[in-house]
């Protein structure tokens, strides 16, 4: 019988192999685009598992649910030996919960106004990063214009990239986003295309030569990111398998 260990390690692969497919058509190096764990709700041993096969960026949705993990996941790292991973909040983040973010994550993906920047800088400047002084963050981005869903709209982007950029505590890394859902995932190919034209676009303004990263794709969809120019793919059921039930 093939163990939970077997079947995640299997399933890393062959998302490896899809992005390095999707890479390869689109004439890109694989090793430009990192497989992020999109982890929320699943078993810590689940996650550990994919940790040890060499998986190295772990996505929390909730700040509480990392806050329980974090210190599990690091425990059995020194116990079987596998790196630790780089942990990204990729979840909607309160200005009352920054401090905590900033103590439990090494990126946080989710940024989207500039009082969520303030608050996440003077965490910063008040105890410290992870990495140190600084804090590395995406500016999120409502591609679809849903009212219901958590981003900037693109018309304010070039503000909240110059607002966060003023901030010596924040490290504008890069940019992220969530597409409308779709039938066929091949119709979010122009959003994210207009998501890496953005990116190109905030790059030549001041501050903008930290400003690298797209994170986009999920795991319906991000072979059609990785085409478009995605450097994070945020992925969950075809790595971990189905959420368990709450």
């Amino acid at each position: 019988m093939t163990s939970t260990a077997e079947r995640v390690a299997e399933r890393l692969d062959a998302v490896r192999g899809r992005v390095t497919a999707a890479a390869a058509r689109a004439g890109r190096d694989p090793a430009e685009v990192s497989v992020l764990g999109a982890s929320k709700v699943q078993p810590v041993e689940v996650v550990a598992a994919a940790l040890e096969h060499g998986l190295g960026l772990l996505g929390e949705n909730y700040v509480q649910e990392a806050a329980e993990k974090r210190p599990q996941i690091e425990a059995l790292a020194s116990e079987r030996g596998f790196a630790a991973p780089r942990w990204h909040l990729i979840g909607a983040l309160q200005r009352n919960k920054a401090k905590r973010a900033v103590e439990l994550f090494d990126v946080v993906e989710t940024v989207d106004r500039s009082s969520l920047a303030d608050a996440l800088a003077k965490a910063v400047a008040r105890d410290g990063a992870r990495s140190g002084g600084v804090l590395d963050v995406y500016l999120q981005v409502n591609l679809s214009a849903e009212e219901q869903k958590a981003g900037a709209a693109e018309e304010a982007l070039p503000a909240l990239f110059d607002h966060c950029v003023g901030r010596e505590e924040l490290r504008v890394v890069g940019l992220m986003a969530i597409p409308a859902p779709v039938e066929d995932p091949a119709d979010n190919r122009p959003a994210f295309a207009r998501l890496r034209a953005w990116r190109d676009r905030l790059r030549e303004r001041p501050g903008g030569e930290d400003l690298r990263g797209l994170s986009m794709g999920m795991s319906r969809d991000f072979e059609i990111a990785t085409e478009e120019g995605a450097t994070v793919v945020r992925v969950g059921s075809d790595l971990f398998g189905p959420r368990p039930p709450k």
